[in-house]
C-alpha cells in the first residue's frame, strides 16, 4: 500500500485559521470595543469549537482572504462585487466533515463543497442567492492510498488529479487513472461530473471506474456503496457536485497501460480552407481510430497577422512510435506526421506533458492564486459538420472584434469504450452516436475586466452561430463545463425550501442537456438522499419536494 500526503500550500495556511479565536481570548486596551463579527460568523464559530473542528477561518481572520483566494480558477468569481462566505472550514478528517455539515445546517447558513475550485460558474465556492454560506474546503483530505496489487485506489476528494497521477504512476509504471489532463483539477468535483479524459476511449471516464465511495449526507452520516440506496450511488457518479452530499473518498479502478506510450501536439498553420479541411477530416478518423488512440483538435479563435488559421492536435497512443505512425499515417494522411513529431514516455510522464508541467514533481503542485477570468461552453457533435461549414466556423471566428478576446474551441472524440458504456450506466448519458465534443472558451486578462461583458457576448453570439452543427432536442451539454446560461433553479433561501413542482422546469431546462433521459432518476436519487434539499446551488438536482 502507497501512501501520498502532499500538503497544498494553502494549507500551511493551517497555523492560522483560526486567528480570530486569538483575539476574541486577548484583552485589549483600547478604549473603544472592536468591531464585533456577524452573528452568523459567531454561530458558526462557536458550533465548530465545540464539536472539535478548529481549521477554519472567518472573514475577520487574516488568513480568510488568502485561503479563499487560493484555488479559485475563474477570476470572474473572485471580484469585490461577488458574495463571500461566511467561513472556510478545512476538515482533516471525515468527522470534520461530519460536524461542518450539521454545524452549517444549525446556524441557518447555505453549503458549498470545493475540492479543485474549477467550477466553471464559481459554484463550489459562491452563491447565487445572497443567502449567507459557508465553504467546506477539501484542499486537506488528499492522501491517495494506492494497492497495485488489486489495481485500485482510494482517493480523497481534495487530491488533485496531479497528485492521484503522482501517487499511482509511483506505484507502477504500468498502471494509471482514466481522468482529465488538467492537474490542478480536485477529485471530487470531477469524479462527480463524469471525468473525460485522454484514457476515456480506452476505460470510459472516472466515474465509469468508481468502485465505492463515503459519502457524508445532510444528516451528517457517513454511507457507502453497501449502505447508500443503488440509484444514490449511480448518482454521484455523474450526476454533478452540489446535489447529493459530501464525498469523502473515492474508490477507483486503476488501469493496465503499456511501459511506454506514443505522444504528440503538432501544430498546422494555412488558409482557412486548409484548416477547415483537417478539421473535417479529423471528425471522421479521431471517433473510429482504435480504442488506444486519443487525437484530439484545438482551434484557436483567428486569423493570425499573416492571415493564417490555425489548428493543434493532441494524440495519446498506448501503443510504440511505430505502429501509432503507421495507422496515422494510413488514416489521417492530410495531417503530415513526422516520426520526429512523436515521443515515447511512461503514462506518467505523458500525464507531465498534456498538464503543461516540466517534471514529475510539479503534478503535486496546486499552483495557488493562480487563476483566468473565462467563460466556457459546450456542445455534442452526432453527425459530422461539412468542410464548406468548417470553413464557415472558422470565419467566424476571425471576427471577433476589437480588442479580440483570446477564445478557442476544443474537440473531443468519443468512440471506442465511450460508445460501448450504456447512456443509463452512470447519469452521463453521452455515449453512442456521439462524434466528439465541443468546448467553447474565452478568456482575457485583468485588464480588460472593464470589456469582460463584451468578450462573453462574443462566446454567446458563437454558440447560437454554432446551433445548426451540433445537437438538437435537446441540445446537450457536459456538467463538469458548467453553463449557467442553459437556466438556474429559483431557490430562495439556505435550505433551498422549495418543491420539484416550482423549479422542477426550470431545472428541467439544463438538467435534460446534462443527463437527458437520466434527469428524472437523479431527481428519484435526490429526493432518497436529500429530501431536504440542504445540499443545492443554481444548478443542482431538485428533490420531488421539500
Amino acid at each position: 500500500m502507497t501512501t501520498m500526503n502532499t500538503m497544498v500550500a494553502a494549507a500551511a495556511l493551517a497555523l492560522h485559521l483560526f486567528a480570530v479565536s486569538a483575539t476574541r481570548a486577548s484583552t485589549t486596551q483600547s478604549s473603544s470595543p472592536p468591531p464585533q463579527p456577524p452573528a452568523s460568523a459567531v454561530d458558526i464559530s462557536s458550533c465548530l469549537l465545540s464539536n472539535g473542528v478548529a481549521n477554519f477561518s472567518l472573514p475577520s481572520s487574516p488568513s480568510y482572504t488568502p485561503l479563499l483566494n487560493s484555488s479559485i480558477r475563474n477570476l470572474r468569481f473572485a471580484l469585490p462585487s461577488v458574495g463571500k462566505p461566511a467561513a472556510v472550514v478545512l476538515p482533516a478528517t471525515k468527522r470534520d466533515i461530519q460536524h461542518a455539515v450539521l454545524c452549517a445546517r444549525s446556524t441557518s447558513l447555505a453549503i458549498r463543497v470545493r475540492s479543485g475550485g474549477h467550477s466553471y460558474e464559481g459554484l463550489s465556492y459562491t452563491t447565487e442567492n445572497h443567502v449567507p454560506f459557508m465553504v467546506i474546503d477539501l484542499a486537506n483530505l488528499n492522501h491517495v492510498d494506492v494497492d497495485p496489487v488489486s489495481a485500485t485506489a482510494w482517493v480523497e476528494s481534495g487530491a488533485t488529479l496531479g497528485e492521484v497521477y503522482h501517487a499511482v504512476g509511483l506505484s507502477n509504471r504500468t498502471l494509471a487513472f482514466s481522468a482529465g489532463s488538467c492537474a490542478t483539477v480536485g477529485m471530487g468535483g470531477h469524479a462527480a461530473g463524469g471525468g473525460f479524459g485522454l484514457l476515456s476511449r480506452k476505460f470510459g471516464l472516472s466515474a465509469d471506474n468508481v468502485l465505492d465511495a463515503v459519502l457524508i449526507d445532510a444528516s451528517g452520516d457517513a454511507l457507502t456503496r453497501a449502505t447508500m440506496p443503488d440509484d444514490v450511488f449511480w448518482a454521484i457518479r455523474g450526476g454533478g457536485g452540489g446535489s447529493w452530499g459530501v464525498v469523502y473518498a473515492w474508490k477507483v479502478r486503476l488501469v493496465p497501460v503499456p511501459d511506454n506510450i506514443t505522444v504528440f501536439t503538432v501544430r498546422r498553420t494555412g488558409p482557412a480552407e486548409l484548416i477547415a479541411g483537417l478539421m473535417h477530416r479529423w471528425q471522421y478518423v479521431a471517433p473510429s481510430l482504435p480504442d488506444e488512440f486519443y487525437l484530439s483538435a484545438y482551434i484557436p479563435t483567428g486569423p493570425s497577422s499573416n492571415g493564417n488559421h490555425s489548428i493543434s492536435f493532441t494524440g495519446q497512443v498506448l501503443r510504440p512510435k511505430r505502429l501509432a505512425m503507421s495507422v496515422l499515417c494510413q488514416t489521417f494522411p492530410e495531417l503530415g506526421l513526422a516520426e520526429s513529431e512523436l515521443s515515447e514516455v511512461s503514462w506518467l510522464e505523458s500525464a507531465v506533458k498534456f498538464a503543461g508541467l516540466s517534471t514529475v514533481a510539479n503534478l503535486t503542485s496546486r499552483q495557488p492564486g493562480v487563476g483566468q477570468y473565462s467563460k466556457s461552453k459546450s456542445d455534442y457533435v452526432q453527425a459530422p459538420i461539412s468542410k464548406q461549414d468548417a470553413v464557415k466556423i472558422l470565419r467566424f471566428m476571425a471576427t471577433a472584434g476589437s480588442p479580440a478576446p483570446e477564445g478557442a474551441i476544443q474537440l473531443d472524440p468519443y468512440g471506442g469504450a465511450m460508445a460501448r458504456i450504456g447512456s443509463t450506466m452512470t447519469p452521463f448519458p453521452h455515449r453512442a452516436g456521439y462524434l466528439y465534443s465541443i468546448q467553447y472558451s474565452v478568456s482575457w486578462k485583468a485588464s480588460d475586466v472593464d470589456c469582460a461583458d463584451e468578450y462573453v457576448g462574443w462566446l454567446r453570439s458563437f454558440y447560437d452561430f454554432m446551433a445548426p452543427y451540433v445537437t438538437k432536442n435537446p441540445r446537450a451539454a457536459y456538467v463538469n463545463y458548467l453553463d449557467l446560461d442553459l437556466g438556474t433553479n429559483g431557490w430562495m433561501n439556505a435550505t433551498g425550501g422549495t418543491s420539484y413542482g416550482s423549479v422542477g422546469h426550470a431545472a428541467s431546462s439544463w438538467g435534460q442537456r446534462y443527463f437527458l433521459a437520466n434527469f428524472g432518476r437523479l431527481v428519484r436519487a435526490k429526493t432518497k438522499v436529500d429530501p431536504e434539499n440542504v445540499f443545492n446551488n443554481a444548478q443542482s438536482i431538485p428533490p420531488l419536494y421539500s
